[in-house]
């Protein structure tokens, strides 16, 4: 019993990172997705304004702040992934916020560096 109570202690948190980097892998491949969406828009408009803002993942909430010349996509985490914030803008910047660290660029995994 004291053996399955160790598994089941080391098991349950390296489960959670596991599916915490999956999170954070979709949540990545949305916002790249949104990106694409949002320059084709000022392509075909001359303007961020109004541009469409990606609709977010199971653990993301996609919020988008634009103007004429620039933009700003933040993800927000809840649930497994409250805490985290990932951001884009214009400019191609990407930043990360959360348990794992703050970095300036987007952290798949707790250790990560940019």
């Amino acid at each position: 019993m004291a053996i399955v109570g160790v598994l089941i202690a080391m098991g349950v948190p390296s489960y959670r990172e596991h599916l915490r980097r999956g999170a954070a892998e979709e949540i990545a491949a949305e916002l790249g997705t949104g990106r694409v969406a949002v320059e084709q828009f000022f392509l075909d408009n001359r303007t961020y304004d109004g541009a469409p803002c990606p609709a977010g993942t199971e653990h993301f909430a996609v919020t988008c702040d634009s103007d004429d010349t620039s933009y700003d996509l933040t993800a927000t985490g809840s649930g497994l992934m409250a805490g985290f914030v990932f951001t884009l803008d214009e400019t191609g910047a990407r930043t990360t916020a959360g348990p794992w660290g703050s970095a300036s660029c987007w952290l798949a995994r707790k250790g990560d560096t940019c």
